[in-house]
């Protein structure tokens, strides 16, 4: 029997899985890599080192299973989505270190755009906000501050990707510059009416068309990898969260499900017609999979994993990850401490690029174990709040929250959220949901697995977190955080 190889390019890691026919997991290898912080509030990746992370771990994962290239039907693709990178197409090497979707020194520029009165335009034609999260302002920012690198962009001598992008030009030694739809909707450049890129918007970011790869289906084969051995079709592409929904099995209008991962990312399928927001959420497409493009509603939380990994490392309050629970529970409340992690300004449905982080209410009294907890619970307030705007733009109550990504194995916080929610958050038995879902994108194109019915059968839960808490005291928490929500915006000044 065939497997497939799931590649999940992530914001701190790359990570392999090999899945079998019934969606389990057989290997699994991962590679944690470098973060580069040069200036406050940017951030970047060494796309080489992604590369090589990537085609490790890979290979690793194939080792570990026992299978060699004939033995894998097809390779799925997912990734950090609005990461930028720019490469020379003789050489392959990029021009300049990735900016990662996190990076913020493109917002004086997305205010300047704002001023210009450019933001209902590209809402309308993106289904975005105008944020430096997205890739465009990225892009432009690299192609004008590299010497030369727009003169070359013109003259087609250079390669624009998103992480998927740069993987499959990778895989096959340089033959294939594609994206997927998913991740090509979240540029700022392309048209979510037309699925392709937008005339009007290259012009007003001063991209040139030479410079980006084309953009096809989610699943569908784009090439052929010859790394190990023999040929592998590579055959599904997604953004990591429209991945997760996929693997989700929310393949119907008003399923939705939350990510947590180093952000938070909460999507709501809405069939095939976009849904524009009223309430500062992104429209954007979910997938296409036999030439229907479906669409969802998205709100994006910057910091959520990644604030457990500042306690870890710029706090040394825990040793590891997995600690953060034990911690928390040591304490029956937070003891009136706030976290409000806006690290990276705060993203749906607030889109304040100055907010900054901020701990409030503390006393003599508080301890390690109230900052744990408080931590904790600012992931779960911030989920609260998107979920608020995504019910109200759908008109869809939710019934269950699927929820995935490696915070969702804390027990405390999945409860927590419950509570904060009112509706019942079920854990999949397969946690590793985004991986699974490039996986199933892979294996339809290939036949591996015949439709999408036969893939959300194999859905399965592995435990629900029933509401507990009474409605006073949920208020009660909720108007403290929303106290400290306040102090934490426009903390910066803005340029």
């Amino acid at each position: 029997m065939k497997h497939i190889l799931a590649l999940d390019q992530g914001t701190t890691s790359s990570r392999a899985i090999v899945f079998d026919h019934a969606g389990a997991i057989i290997a699994t290898a991962q590679r944690e890599f470098r973060q580069i912080f040069p200036k406050p509030g940017w951030v970047e990746h060494d796309a080489n080192e992604i590369w090589a992370s990537q085609s490790t771990v890979a290979a690793e994962a194939l080792a570990k299973a026992g299978l060699t290239a004939t033995d894998v039907a097809a390779i799925g693709i997912t990734n950090q989505r609005e990461t930028t990178v720019v490469w020379d197409r003789k050489t392959g090497q990029p021009i300049h270190h990735a900016i990662v979707w996190q990076d913020r020194r493109t917002a004086a520029a997305c205010d300047r755009l704002k001023r210009a009165g450019k933001a209902a335009m590209i809402r309308r034609k993106t289904g975005l906000v105008i944020d430096a999260y997205f890739s465009g302002t990225k892009l432009a920012w690299i192609l004008k501050h590299v010497p030369g690198a727009m003169a070359r962009a013109r003259a087609g001598e250079l390669a624009f990707g998103t992480i998927d992008s740069w993987l499959v030009w990778n895989l096959t030694g340089g033959r294939v510059h594609v994206t997927d739809v998913s991740n090509a909707s979240r540029t700022m450049l392309c048209n979510l009416a037309t699925c392709d890129w937008d005339d009007d918007l290259l012009k007003l970011f001063g991209i040139p068309r030479a410079v980006l790869p084309a953009i096809r289906a989610s699943s569908e084969v784009y090439g052929e990898c010859n790394l190990w051995g023999g040929a592998i079709p590579i055959a599904g592409m997604a953004g990591d969260q429209q991945a997760a929904l996929f693997g989700q099995a929310c393949t119907q209008p008003g399923m939705v499900k939350n990510t947590y991962g180093t952000g938070c990312f909460m999507l709501m399928n809405t069939g095939t017609k976009p849904i524009v927001s009223k309430n500062n959420l992104l429209t954007t497409v979910a997938w296409r999979v036999g030439g229907r493009t479906e669409y969802a509603l998205e709100g994006s939380i910057f910091i959520a994993g990644a604030v457990v990994q500042w306690l870890r490392d710029g706090l040394g309050l825990i040793k590891t990850s997995g600690e953060i629970e034990s911690l928390a529970a040591q304490v029956p409340d937070n003891g009136g401490v706030v976290l409000v992690p806006a690290f990276a300004g705060l993203g749906a449905p607030h889109w304040d690029q100055y907010a900054r982080g901020l701990v409030a209410g503390l006393t003599r009294g508080t301890t390690a174990a109230h900052l744990a907890r408080a931590a904790l619970e600012g992931i779960a307030y911030q989920v609260h709040d998107v979920l608020q705007a995504m019910q109200s733009d759908s008109g869809i109550t939710l019934k269950e929250l699927r929820v995935d990504g490696g915070a969702c194995a804390n027990n405390l916080l999945m409860q927590f959220q419950a509570d904060m929610l009112g509706v019942p958050v079920v854990r999949p038995r397969v946690a590793e949901t985004t991986a699974l879902g490039a996986a199933y994108l892979a294996g339809l194109a290939v036949g591996y697995w015949k439709d999408p019915k036969e893939i959300a059968a194999q859905w399965q839960a592995d435990r629900r977190f029933v509401p507990a808490m009474k409605p006073a005291q949920r208020k009660k928490l909720l108007s403290g955080w929303n106290k400290a929500l306040t102090r934490a915006k426009r903390w910066e000044d803005a340029e």
